[in-house]
């Protein structure tokens, strides 16, 4: 429609021009766009605010003048000026209800756009280290951008997603070691008290458990074992019970084969297969919340040396150096002169005892994706905020400027009835993503952590989203589009089981037919469910371009409520005492469907499902 308006402002224009009621001058934009107040129209041009100087006219002269020469259009009611010259446009009613059939014809691909313009962006937007489950930050990552991406491909952008492993530094033998330790204090436990691998996991667990326990360390009698391990490994040591259960399956795989091994070979072996587990967790864990990765890139090959004998790393520095971007420093450190791109400081990428800086990866890592990709987003927690600068230095140095962005994004805070959950990374208490959602259910924890700002944090309360009533978002949503399979089934005469065999679609025409007239629909509550239909297509664009997939959720509760207040205004079913006329039993019918299929559409933008029975 905002197409169809333009091409009335312009023949207006043009019409005025040649009647000379209007200067000569070339209009760039109409401004169309929608009115807040439905008062004044489905849509709205302020082309005459914006030609006055061009034109040497007040605004209302130009409304006014294109009102006199606008052509007559079957799908415009009427036309006038309002304020300082706004030219409002009023639809009729069977132009306003047109959104109902598209809705219904075009399923999963109504309100598409190609505001993207085929851009292939790639999108970041888990990292994480394999030593250990992902946290529940690492699901709101997962959920965010796993949505946007959606979003954004449905706005016309080509995406490609990604996970980075970081999988390289001393945070990987720390996994290892922390393994190998309770490996050790297993095979000590059964040494010493003549019992079964099984028995010894859950005495080392209570061990555990009574060191959580013991905030003051008043009976370090209760937990030896845990002592034992924080002293041997220190507080950087992985102390959650997941370690100790990867020790047990160890023993249970492979005996005491590594009792008296070498310390060093044990703790890669395990450091390794334990690493391979928790990777396959992390997989299975997104893939459960409905958030598969096209690639998942493992930092530990930024340092591998291919064919040519170099690293990823080492080409990225030979690129910059090539560049003069690279400087050394008298202590033998190797510096990359962020500065010259705008960082406070210059970043140290290489230490003066050879060790390689955790930017290094960064820097190759970035160039290896611009190789694949014509734009980079990232999306980082909060706390990496003073890590951007560098970054997008190195981007611009390697020739992406304007190329990478990154939305920051805050934590979550979980409650259990309004109260904190108490957790400490010291002692290995948390409650992992993985738990979150075989509690919550992934469609609940994923709308939750799509419903606000990436800059807002969630206060995420279990036992609020577990609620299953009206005041649960994400169960007013889904009960909206089960009430309309509810409806559609009782026209259609089928039964939940048929209905689940035919598919919805199916019901829907049973219950229907063909050849609705959509202009019968003329009450308010009905008029009001087509605009907001109509706003999908603009909203999905604006929330593509912002990276702001949280506006489909305020969305969806809008369209719901809208649906429910239709539902309670406009009978339509017939029944006993209550007639309805077939025609418009058919029409309102086919606004349900309309309706269901929107909301099954952008819960699915979100990564939710759309139930047909609740």
């Amino acid at each position: 429609m905002p197409e169809k308006i333009e091409e009335l402002v312009r023949a207006a224009l043009a019409a005025a021009q040649e009647a000379g009621d209007l200067p000569a001058f070339e209009l760039e934009d109409c401004g169309v766009e929608r009115p807040a107040d439905t008062s004044h129209g489905e849509w709205t041009s302020t082309m005459a605010m914006r030609s006055a100087k061009l034109a040497h006219c007040a605004p209302r002269k130009i409304a006014d003048a294109l009102i006199a020469h606008m052509p007559a259009d079957p799908s415009i009611e009427k036309v006038e000026v309002a304020g300082p010259g706004f030219i409002n446009f009023h639809l009729s009613v069977a132009a306003k209800n047109a959104v109902f059939a598209e809705a219904r014809e075009q399923g999963m691909g109504f309100a598409r756009s190609n505001v993207g313009g085929g851009l292939k962006t790639q999108v970041e937007f888990v990292s994480a280290n394999p030593v250990g489950p992902m946290h529940v930050g690492h699901g709101r990552w997962a959920a965010l951008g796993d949505s946007m991406c959606r979003v954004m491909e449905h706005a016309g952008y080509d995406i490609e997603r990604e996970f980075w492993i970081n999988d390289y530094g001393n945070q990987m033998n720390t996994f290892g070691n922390s393994i190998s330790k309770r490996y050790m204090q297993l095979a000590d436990i059964m040494d010493k008290q003549g019992c079964d691998i099984d028995a010894a996991r859950d005495f080392l667990a209570a061990d555990r458990d009574n060191f959580v326990q013991d905030e003051a360390d008043e009976h370090p009698d209760s937990h030896p074992y845990m002592d034992e391990f924080t002293a041997d490994l220190g507080h950087d040591s992985y102390g959650g019970t997941y370690i100790i259960d990867e020790a047990a399956a160890f023993w249970k795989s492979d005996g005491d084969k590594w009792v008296d091994a070498d310390p060093s070979e044990r703790m890669l072996s395990f450091r390794e297969r334990g690493y391979q587990k928790m990777l396959k967790d992390m997989h299975d864990t997104c893939h459960d919340v409905r958030c598969d990765f096209d690639v998942w890139m493992s930092e530990r090959t930024m340092y591998q040396k291919d064919w040519t004998g170099t690293s990823p790393v080492e080409r990225a520095y030979a690129k910059l150096d090539e560049m003069g971007y690279l400087y050394t420093t008298d202590d033998g450190a190797l510096w990359f002169k962020s500065t010259a791109f705008g960082d406070d400081k210059d970043r140290v990428i290489k230490k003066s005892n050879g060790d390689y800086t955790y930017f290094s990866s960064d820097i190759a890592y970035h160039w290896n994706k611009f190789q694949r990709v014509d734009h980079v987003i990232d999306i980082w927690g909060a706390d990496h905020h003073g890590y951007i600068a560098r970054v997008r230095a190195v981007c611009d140095a390697l020739g992406y400027p304007g190329q990478f962005e990154v939305p920051l994004g805050q934590f979550v805070n979980l409650l259990r009835s309004g109260k904190p959950v108490r957790m400490s990374k010291r002692k290995g208490t948390m409650i992992t993503f993985r738990e979150l959602i075989d509690e919550v259910g992934a469609d609940a924890t994923r709308y939750t952590l799509v419903s606000r700002s990436s800059n807002q944090t969630i206060d995420f309360d279990i036992d609020a989203v577990k609620e299953k009533s009206q005041s649960n978002p994400v169960y007013y949503v889904q009960y909206a589009h089960a009430r309309i399979c509810s409806i559609l089934r009782r026209a259609a005469g089928v039964t939940p089981e048929q209905a689940e065999l035919m598919g919805m679609e199916a019901v829907a025409v049973k219950a229907i037919g063909s050849d609705v007239d959509y202009s019968l629909l003329t009450d308010p509550t009905e008029l009001a469910l087509s605009r907001k239909l109509s706003e999908l297509q603009d909203l999905i664009a604006g929330c593509a371009r912002d990276r702001a997939p949280f506006r489909l959720t305020h969305y969806l509760e809008e369209l719901a409520a809208g649906f429910h207040s239709f539902y309670a205004a406009c009978q339509v079913l017939p029944s006993e005492g209550h007639p309805v006329d077939p025609e418009l039993t058919r029409a309102r019918l086919a606004a349900c469907n309309a309706v269901r299929s929107v909301l099954a559409l952008v819960l699915s933008l979100i990564g939710v499902s759309a139930p047909q029975q609740m």
